[in-house]
């Protein structure tokens, strides 16, 4: 069975993208339509889906040259908070070298100006991280107490090769956040407590709506410290972005299994 079709069959899916003729319509539910900010991504001629993908690249100052987005003011139904969380996040890609060597965001609701709930990332660089998967989730909105930025995670221990398709997928059970690479739980040792990946974080996620955004997040310009021992921000860009292929995303709303999740990694196109 193809990936497609497979994953078109498991039940709880709130959006699918495969990025071919209507590029930017999802399957599931076909009347969601991202919608682009500044330089609309280039259609490349290969795709894990199909044919197509979308290629993203950073600007020269290593914001965002483009992204894509559902705006939580006209409503969308990708905002996961609350105490009952579940989810499954999962993107198929191509990574391209780039000057740009920062932390790169595929998808999810994930603004940091205190409204982050779930994102999918590479290369987050934090708990000693590299070029592996990260799942971010957020309790309660903003940064992790005693740090400038959210470090509740879960990371992967495999760096994510270039000029190779991979499928990488984070899930949030309402008690641990997982990051797949390929369909398999990528297992990292606990560097110390708590561990890496599975991540533990019960209670569910900030409940504040954002917007889902695919290739970059929404954050602050600068992060600095304070008098009183805290960090001050601010500023506000579209940061981390993706550069590379995109064959397709996918949300839903529970936890998939690891069966499931490796049900949807052979090549479809």
């Amino acid at each position: 069975m193809s990936p497609q079709r497979a994953l078109l069959q498991l039940p709880g899916a709130l959006a699918f993208w495969d990025f071919q003729d209507d590029a930017l319509r999802s399957l599931v539910p076909p009347g969601l339509v991202l919608e682009c900010a500044g330089v609309p991504p280039v259609v490349a001629d290969e795709g894990f889906f199909g044919p197509r993908s979308l290629e993203f690249e950073a600007a020269a100052d290593g914001g965002a040259k483009g992204y894509l987005f559902l705006s939580a003011e006209r409503g969308h139904p990708l905002s996961l908070g609350g105490e009952a969380s579940q989810l499954t996040v999962i993107a198929w890609i191509k990574r391209k070298r780039s000057p740009y060597q920062g932390c790169q965001f595929l998808a999810g609701v994930w603004n940091e100006h205190r409204r982050r709930q779930y994102g999918l990332f590479l290369n987050l660089k934090i708990w000693d991280s590299a070029e592996q998967v990260g799942a971010h989730v957020s309790r309660h909105g903003g940064p992790t107490p005693g740090y400038p930025y959210c470090m509740d995670v879960a990371i992967g221990a495999t760096p994510v090769a270039f000029d190779e398709w991979h499928c990488l997928a984070m899930t949030y059970d309402g008690t641990q956040a997982a990051a797949y690479l390929d369909g398999r739980l990528d297992v990292r040792e606990p560097q110390g407590e708590p561990g890496r990946n599975p991540f533990h974080l019960p209670g569910g996620l900030n409940p504040g709506a954002a917007d889902f955004t695919v290739g970059a997040v929404a954050r602050p310009s600068r992060v600095e410290p304070d008098a009183q021992g805290g960090f001050r921000e601010s500023g506000s860009l579209m940061g981390n972005p993706f550069t590379g292929l995109l064959g397709g995303i996918a949300v839903f709303a529970r936890a998939l299994t690891a069966g499931e999740l490796a049900s949807l990694q052979s090549d479809g196109a």
